[in-house]
């Protein structure tokens, strides 16, 4: 028989605050934390607004010295300081996690910043003001590699790139290793700085990004709204750490929330477009229902479903159908928002963020709403929690994120132990 994973300990570095009670505070009082971009020069820039992080430094960290800190780009900094606060919510120790302890972390786009400051200086000054630390900020493994040495974690540690779908493949990865025996816990989750003159000017000529609302940041991030435009990006690390079943009861640990199934799939469509039929997107949750041993149809009333919702014109009526696929009459009994209403969009590190809204709407019978929703879109018709949050003691809490590859993964959550 599987191991059941339980999460015990979450840790957030947002635009609404670094903490989880900070940030479930501000998406409960409806708060976008949305702004024009004060950490850089967006003069020229088509988008100038956006999710920023304040108060990471790197005299901000209690678990690293202050050199240490500054040898990590944004994104690593985002996740060590994320982990110190989901170790400590844990009841885990912040120093020598050893062998039994594994680090699995999503980024879609890690060390972004590392890499257009040093492009900048080799087009400035040449090949030799280039840093020689330009490899270790930037590799893909960065943050998980940062993370488990702060942390003395020397369990298995691995990097996931799967655009905006990494941090829940991260999750599932982590699941997977603890099942096969690898470890008995795992810090995961993921994190992302991507707010770069370089990344902010490659998704707005994508034509990804909303350009309406420069002067109306807060108003910006419409997910399922009919007068959506495409997203806002963010930054920021979402971090839970799960735990064996055998693990946690032994320690005395509390399960804050039950992993109690998960699906993946690929579009094969589009390297940037969602498949309009929703048939991958759709397989995913069904398939994280099946390994549940529930019946979508028969569980919809009692399920919050926190939406990729990204606020993009196609994604939003993509995922919708998905949702009607899977769930069928029943679809409208759902209780659905998008907390990127509010957050923006922190791409690699939106899973993460969003198994913590998940988690937290479970345990206070409490659902963030989606905010900036006015005006209604056919192809968009079902409940998103507008505006306003909601009392709902839901027993169920599906995340779903459909990255760019088409890469599409759901994980499903039930309740943990009463508080």
């Amino acid at each position: 028989m599987e191991e059941r994973i339980f999460v015990s300990g979450l840790g957030a570095v947002t635009c609404l605050g670094n903490s989880v009670e900070t940030l479930w505070n501000q998406l409960l009082a409806g708060r976008s934390g949305i702004r024009t971009l004060q950490h850089l020069d967006v003069s020229d820039l088509a988008i100038t607004i956006g999710g920023e992080v304040d108060g990471i430094e790197a005299t901000d960290f209690d678990d690293l010295p202050v050199v240490s800190a500054k040898r990590m780009d944004r994104a690593a900094q985002f996740a060590v300081y994320g982990t110190g606060e989901a170790l400590r919510h844990a009841g885990l120790p912040t120093t020598g996690l050893g062998e039994r302890t594994a680090v699995v972390l999503g980024s879609g786009l890690n060390g972004l910043l590392t890499l257009q400051e040093q492009t900048e200086r080799l087009l400035g000054r040449g090949p030799r003001a280039v840093s020689p630390l330009t490899i270790p900020l930037l590799m893909p493994n960065a943050a998980a590699a940062n993370v488990s040495l702060a942390y003395g974690a020397q369990g298995p540690t691995q990097a996931v790139g799967t655009a905006c779908a990494s941090s829940g493949h991260a999750i599932l990865s982590s699941i997977r290793m603890l099942r096969d025996g690898e470890a008995d816990v795992a810090i995961t989750g993921g994190t992302e700085a991507s707010l770069t003159r370089l990344g902010i000017s490659a998704f707005a000529n994508m034509r990804a990004m909303t350009r309406k609302y420069n002067d109306r940041p807060a108003e910006a991030s419409r997910p399922f709204d009919g007068e959506r435009d495409g997203f806002v990006m963010s930054e920021g690390a979402g971090i839970v750490i799960i735990e064996t079943e055998s693990h946690l009861r032994k320690r005395g640990g509390r399960a804050l929330a039950e992993i109690i199934g998960f699906g993946t799939s690929t579009d094969a469509f589009h390297l940037v477009q969602p498949d309009e039929s929703a048939s991958q997107a759709s397989r995913s949750m069904a398939s994280a229902f099946s390994k549940a041993g529930l019946a979508p149809q028969d569980v919809a009333g009692e399920t919050y479903v926190n939406a990729h919702g990204t606020g993009t014109p196609l994604n939003d009526a993509v995922e919708t159908a998905g949702l009607k696929k899977v769930f069928g009459e029943a679809a409208g009994d759902l209780q659905i928002s998008s907390s990127k209403s509010m957050t923006g969009h922190m791409i690699g590190a939106a899973a993460g963020l969003e198994s913590i809204v998940c988690i937290r709407a479970l345990q206070t019978s409490i659902l963030p709403p989606t905010i900036n929703y006015r005006t209604p879109d056919p192809a968009c018709d079902l409940d998103y929690v507008p505006n306003e949050p909601r009392k709902s003691a839901v027993k169920y809490a599906l995340n779903n994120s459909l990255g760019f590859g088409g890469h599409n993964v759901c994980l499903l959550f039930g309740q943990g132990d009463p508080e």
